[in-house]
């Protein structure tokens, strides 16, 4: 997700400028102090705007963090569908995917630890988010393997949905402690494992699924 810079406080921007302007600086917050200790006051501060201006464009903070949560999940899910379909077989796929989807999570402004390792994950509608995101990743990587194997559609997804819920749990578990472990070293033996497993399922007759 890009941050637009903060805008002169003399100046007076259209209504959707406003509102991405306002949610660059609430998705600062969320990711310097996490949805509890952040307050509506920071984020108007923050955005050089008075709270009442803030509350114009967003009923309450959970309605602007869920913006926020909706609009990263959007981002992670286009970044997998372009690497699906720009890649070249399957094994430059997994590759492509798992090394996008890092590169995200690694990104400052990407608002990946504000979706993903928020301390808002427990409430209903983020971990339907969170979920919508898991599932469409699954069903675009299901597509694939629905193309390309005899396998049934819900198994396709069922395998697709899968491989995303690896790829998510391990991004989550690095960024804990990407200080320490090193990315490349991290996807080299994610992209192993998958593709044992990807690999492993027998392709329909005429399909190529191994790198071009």
């Amino acid at each position: 997700m890009t941050v637009p810079p903060p805008p002169d406080r003399r100046v007076r921007l259209p209504r959707a400028e406003r509102r991405a302007q306002l949610l660059g600086a609430a998705l600062e917050a969320f990711a310097e102090s996490g949805y509890h200790a952040c307050a509506m006051d920071d984020i108007a501060e923050r955005a050089g705007v008075s709270k009442p201006v803030l509350y114009q464009h967003f009923s309450s903070k959970l309605d602007l963090y869920l913006a926020i949560a909706e609009s990263v999940s959007d981002e992670v899910v286009r970044t997998i569908d372009t690497v699906l379909e720009t890649a070249e077989g399957n094994h430059d796929r997994i590759a492509g995917c798992l090394s996008s989807f890092f590169e995200f999570a690694a990104r400052p402004a990407s608002g990946f630890s504000v979706l993903f390792q928020s301390d808002m994950g427990s409430d209903p509608e983020v971990a339907a988010i969170l979920d919508r995101t898991r599932q469409a990743c699954g069903e675009s990587m299901g597509r694939v393997l629905a193309e390309e194997t005899d396998l049934a559609w819900d198994e396709c997804v069922l395998l697709g949905t899968a491989m995303a819920g690896m790829a998510q749990a391990a991004a989550v578990s690095w960024y804990a402690r990407r200080d320490t472990l090193p990315r490349e070293r991290v996807l080299e033996l994610l992209s192993t494992i998958a593709w044992r497993g990807w690999g492993a399922v027998p392709p329909r007759a005429g399909a190529s699924v191994h790198p071009g």
